[in-house]
């Protein structure tokens, strides 16, 4: 995944000279998880450079850039550290096409690590997705895997529009297996696919079923998908999961079609529950699929408390407790 993020932002560098990227360490340092390393050697100080420690003065300045013609994809080093500069985002970023009347627009890219996986605590580890989706004006993306995460950030630092990218930490150094409730050692069997050489692009607002069934349908996304896939391998249940990959904007066509033909949905994120981004997929699948449902919409997800540091791997959604949520809908 990491490579795949990396291998994004080269090839729209190489592409497009107004693409500069910044951060905190992303310069000389690769970023704290890489994800930038050798960016700088190859293109220079003055389009990958580090920043002070100033989450609303990367924000802010990349909001400038963007509007006087560049395409800054900046760095906040964890998801956690996004909220001095959720005013830049929210008040500047997402309305400056709106207030403008489309005299500009904000191209910006927004990249942070989300989730947990590295026993972080509660200042490393959040999962602050649904603070995002809340707001019109931003696109929203997660992936789950390096092919799509590299296609979807070339596409949303393409896009004209703000976009929110957030990158499963669990998912960076790969290989992940969902059976585990920890991180699977690098040499198993599984894997996250290929990747292609070169450009090309994951449509925005696009959702993809990862695994075809007709008894339930599992919305996912992230790390989550495989934690699905192996609550469905371990139940025995023939559940559809689909991957949304954009939260914002969602792909309610694919939702809606999976629903209508299974007849219940099962919701799973890592975010806490209550207002998490599940609240809203379950009103959408009531709201569109009422008749449909043989079921109550169910909702799988992190505890209601700060995040849990020695407790990290409950807190988790696991197979085990996604399962027990898949027995309980096929049996309402």
């Amino acid at each position: 995944m990491i490579e795949a993020i990396r291998d994004a932002m080269d090839v729209s560098m190489a592409r497009d000279e107004r693409v500069i990227v910044y951060g905190e360490d992303v310069g000389f340092f690769g970023g704290v998880f890489r994800c930038t390393q050798g960016l700088q050697a190859k293109y220079g100080k003055s389009r990958c450079f580090d920043a002070p420690i100033s989450e609303a003065g990367i924000v802010g300045s990349a909001i400038g850039m963007a509007a006087y013609g560049l395409k800054p994809c900046v760095e906040v080093q964890f998801a956690d550290y996004v909220y001095p500069a959720y005013d830049q985002i929210v008040s500047e970023a997402a309305r400056l096409r709106y207030r403008s009347n489309g005299d500009f627009t904000c191209p910006i890219v927004v990249r942070m690590p989300t989730g947990g996986g590295i026993f972080g605590g509660q200042t490393h580890s959040q999962s602050p997705e649904a603070l995002f989706t809340h707001v019109s004006g931003l696109k929203v993306v997660v992936p789950s895997n390096p092919h799509d995460a590299k296609g979807l950030l070339i596409a949303a630092i393409e896009d004209p529009d703000p976009v929110i990218f957030l990158e499963p930490k669990r998912l960076y150094n790969g290989p992940f297996d969902g059976h585990h409730e920890r991180p699977v050692t690098p040499w198993s069997k599984h894997d996250l696919g290929e990747v292609a050489d070169g450009h090309y692009t994951v449509p925005l607002g696009k959702a993809v079923i990862r695994r075809p069934g007709a008894a339930v349908t599992v919305l996912a996304y992230g790390t989550m998908v495989y934690v699905a896939q192996a609550a469905a391998e371990e139940t025995g249940i023939d559940a559809e999961i689909i991957d949304l990959r954009t939260l914002l904007p969602l792909d309610l066509e694919t939702i809606v079609a999976s629903v209508r033909k299974t007849g219940r949905c099962v919701v799973v994120h890592e975010a806490t529950l209550t207002s998490g981004f599940g609240a809203e997929l379950s009103a959408l699948v009531q709201e569109n699929c009422f008749y449909h449902l043989e079921a109550p919409v169910a909702r799988v997800a992190g505890w209601d408390t700060p995040y849990p540091h020695a407790q990290e791997w409950d807190y988790f959604p696991g197979p085990a407790r996604l399962g027990r949520a898949l027995l309980e809908t096929m049996e309402a």
